[in-house]
């Protein structure tokens, strides 16, 4: 199966060498999707941008059935065609779209939650996800649509359906209405809790009519490639979505 959302070190959050990656994969028999970060418009110059034609050069000779060459685009409005012309002029085999900045502040720091409420916070980060999944319909899948539950600076950190239902709905419909897959991000399936808290976000997703997933561990070293694989499995099983990877940005199905 494949892990589709990997960082090597042409991600600037990650050391991780093309080398290390593809051992770890062969040692446990997995395939790869690399999603290298592309967040055009982020404050600190130089950051989370890559040169997508060194990518291509260094690493198309280790292309193969089980290493594809994927971006994770940061979607933002105001970046919309610059991130369209890179995907399009481009032999990508996988583009995963997620939202990384909200009013151009990065979620990772406590400036974004500072003077706000988790409701106003978390409805920010939901409501420009929905203006980026109206807007970026070329990418493949919408990346971990609890990126903000990994940061947030309040004592119950979870996104939860029921509280931002309706904006969730809007969400799933457009995901669906562009046949647009969604991921389903093992990074934080340590955690029993976390897993029972997301599975009604699925669910619904799946009532509505959506039938996709892409898995990926989010890996930024080694050892977390292919993380809750099994666990993904079963939350598949239990949301009734199906697994799918992407190759020549064409969806294949998982054998699972």
């Amino acid at each position: 199966m494949y892990d589709t959302h990997v960082h090597t070190d042409f991600s600037t959050d990650s050391k991780m060498k093309l080398e290390e990656a593809k051992a770890k994969a062969t040692l446990d028999n997995k395939q790869l999707i690399l999603t290298e970060h592309m967040d055009l418009d982020y404050p600190r110059a130089g950051e989370f941008i890559f040169d997508v034609n060194e990518y291509f050069k260094q690493y198309s000779q280790h292309r193969s059935d089980d290493l594809l060459l994927g971006i994770e685009l940061g979607m933002t409005e105001s970046t919309l065609q610059e991130g369209k012309k890179i995907i399009e002029s481009h032999p990508f085999d996988f583009v995963l779209g997620s939202v990384h900045m909200v009013e151009n502040l990065d979620l990772y720091y406590e400036t974004f939650y500072k003077g706000k409420g988790k409701s106003e916070a978390y409805g920010k980060y939901l409501e420009t996800m929905l203006v980026c999944v109206k807007n970026f319909h070329f990418v493949d899948s919408m990346g971990h649509i609890d990126y903000i539950a990994r940061y947030g600076r309040y004592e119950d950190k979870e996104i939860y359906y029921h509280e931002h239902a309706e904006i969730m709905d809007e969400i799933f419909r457009m995901l669906i209405a562009n046949d647009t897959s969604i991921e389903l991000n093992t990074r934080r399936f340590d955690r029993k809790e976390v897993i029972e808290k997301l599975l009604p976000i699925y669910k619904r997703y799946a009532e509505l009519g959506g039938k996709h997933i892409t898995v990926g561990s989010d890996a930024h070293t080694p050892e977390a490639i292919g993380m809750g694989e099994k666990l993904a499995k079963e939350f598949a099983e239990a949301s009734k979505l199906k697994i799918v990877y992407y190759k020549e940005r064409k969806m294949e199905y998982e054998k699972v």
